[in-house]
């Protein structure tokens, strides 16, 4: 295993506490690279169907930690894919897949990150890991520490849900709530690490952290016998977990498990849309912007991994499209009300996404479509509330009810 630059191609020994090309600075984003052909002889279809293990680390062959290394003892991935025929059929439809990651320990995607963040910490030698968060990374960062053992260190701006602020503190981190917004807390996060040599977990920075997110998409290919889906389509914030997504379905590709990569659908919120608007340029160097959206966990105006999130876009034949928060808040009931599961705003941007690609004819009926959802809906109860809409309010009286139920009707 080697870590190579994503911008000069520099190859450098993958020690656990890497970070940035040194010769490239922050931009050079790194890559870890594996010896595909003993990965070949260890990960098979033979081996994994033998393999009794039914978390993320089924896929140990492929993730950058020692066998021998503790890990956190939470049940970690292999979260359900249902099939969701009535919600296919709402949006116009055939085959669509839900991947929902909001199963994981602390309800989201980010568990998978964290978890390989957490090991290479203990791999470090190190007692503290650290992180900038809008909610879902502190908080799943957060709980994987304590369950292995480490202090945790959240940096988050003021506009943190309520919900993921609740499992920082239960969880036990040192919150740290910084004025202003992502880019503020990013910054401050990044003096502080190296003030006092933290273990950094921010995933832009972290080669590794990208590691674990691909992970969803090796159980997507499993959990589907092995035939890829047309599309899969994630909600784009920093760029880390589309990055993962693709990065997952190449390797699959080279290592012969699956017979073509899917496209990628990365969906962003029209009130932050850097990578977006990059995307349809042609180029990989974003504008900054306002973070206007509800969206909290993708509201990122200045994403750290725009290199490895663009890449793995166009590489897979993909598209970029973008969401207004109403069509955000249309998805979340849409996605609720007829496959049964909750999605926080930046979760559901994927099937509001999704919606619209049905509706321009990118994706055509008959395609096979995997929507990931990213985090739980009771992450952030305001905005599921605001989707969900207004409860019958009566008094203990039959007839009210029933004037109540047929006004409804």
């Amino acid at each position: 295993m080697e870590l190579v630059c994503t911008l000069c191609g520099r190859t450098d020994e993958a020690a656990p506490d890497a970070r940035t090309c040194p010769h490239c600075g922050v931009e050079g984003i790194l890559d870890v690279v594996y010896d595909y052909d003993q990965v070949r002889r260890e990960l098979t279809h033979v081996s994994l169907a033998a393999n009794p293990e039914r978390s993320m680390w089924r896929y140990l062959p492929l993730l950058p930690v020692s066998p021998d290394t503790p890990r956190p003892n939470l049940r970690l991935g292999w979260t359900p894919l249902y099939r969701a025929d009535r919600y296919a059929r709402a949006i116009g439809l055939r085959n669509v897949y839900v991947k929902d990651d909001g199963q994981n320990p602390t309800a989201s995607l980010k568990d998978r990150a964290s978890a390989v963040g957490v090991v290479k910490a203990v791999e470090a030698g190190a007692t503290t890991i650290a992180c900038s968060s809008t909610g879902n990374a502190g908080s799943s960062l957060a709980g994987n520490a304590t369950a292995a053992g480490l202090r945790s260190v959240i940096f988050v701006p003021e506009r943190a849900p309520q919900g993921k602020l609740a499992q920082l503190l239960l969880f036990g981190a040192t919150v740290v709530m910084v004025k202003g917004d992502y880019e503020d807390a990013f910054r401050l996060s990044a003096e502080a690490i190296d003030r006092w040599g933290w273990y950094n977990r921010n995933a832009a920075l972290n080669p590794y952290l990208v590691e674990g997110k691909k992970t969803v998409s090796l159980e997507i290919a499993e959990q589907l016998g092995w035939k890829a889906p047309d599309w899969v389509a994630v909600s784009v914030g920093d760029g880390c977990t589309v990055a993962g997504v693709g990065k997952g379905f190449v390797e699959l590709h080279k290592l012969g498990l699956i017979d073509r990569v899917p496209r990628v659908l990365g969906v962003q919120a029209e009130g932050c849309a850097p990578l977006y608007r990059a995307f349809k340029e042609g180029v990989e160097r974003f504008v900054p912007e306002p973070e206007e959206t509800l969206a909290d966990s993708i509201a990122v105006g200045v994403p750290r991994n725009p290199v490895k999130a663009l890449r793995a876009v166009r590489g897979s034949n993909g598209e970029m499209v973008t969401v207004t928060d109403d069509e955000i808040l249309a998805a979340m009931r849409t996605l609720g009300r007829n496959a049964g599961v909750l999605a926080e705003p930046a979760a559901a941007a994927s099937f509001a996404g999704l919606a619209k690609a049905a509706a321009t004819g990118l994706i055509r009926p008959e395609e096979v479509v995997v929507g990931i959802v990213t985090g739980n809906g009771l992450k952030d109860v305001r905005s599921s509330l605001r989707a969900a809409g207004e409860p019958i309010h009566i008094g203990p009286d039959l007839s009210e009810l029933e004037r109540a139920l047929a006004a409804r009707a």
